[in-house]
């Protein structure tokens, strides 16, 4: 399928779903804060329930994006473990298990021309700071299919 998606980089390439941050989100919190105001300003019972209730929401609300994150982020380090097998030279191709989660995860926008030396870069300088790492990429290959 054809990239449809053009100019994305490291200062764009933090998805934002407008419903889901800016919509969810700020009504999740202030139904919080109103249930923390109501037992304050009433203190029965239902208030407090009322004020559980909306704690609960906002947990599921931050922990639904951590988990998509969290399997978005095993299926990257998948993918670059096989990209590294096929792309890294011999020498540091068993030093692939050396990269941690993180570093794989920003090494994913590099192409397969620079992957190499990027890689060779992170694990000699160790390189833990991802935003570091992305910074280094000279050819930015979206990611287009993220959560």
């Amino acid at each position: 399928m054809p990239d449809t998606h053009s100019g994305q980089n490291f200062a764009n390439h933090s998805r934002v779903v407008a419903p889901y941050h800016f919509i969810a989100g700020p009504i999740l919190l202030l139904n919080a804060v109103y249930g923390f105001y109501s037992v304050i300003t009433l203190g029965t019972l239902h208030s407090i329930m009322n004020a559980l209730v909306a704690v609960a929401l906002i947990i599921v609300f931050l922990f639904a994006r951590l988990f998509a994150l969290g399997a978005q982020d095993r299926v990257i380090r998948l993918e670059m473990r096989l990209r590294m097998k096929e792309l890294l030279p011999a020498d540091i191709q068993n030093r692939i298990t050396d990269f941690t989660p993180s570093q794989m995860v920003a090494l994913r926008f590099a192409s397969d021309a620079e992957l190499p030396a990027l890689a060779r870069k992170v694990l000699d300088d160790n390189m833990t700071n991802s935003s570091s790492i992305k910074k280094e990429i000279k050819d930015w290959q979206g990611d287009y299919c993220r959560v």
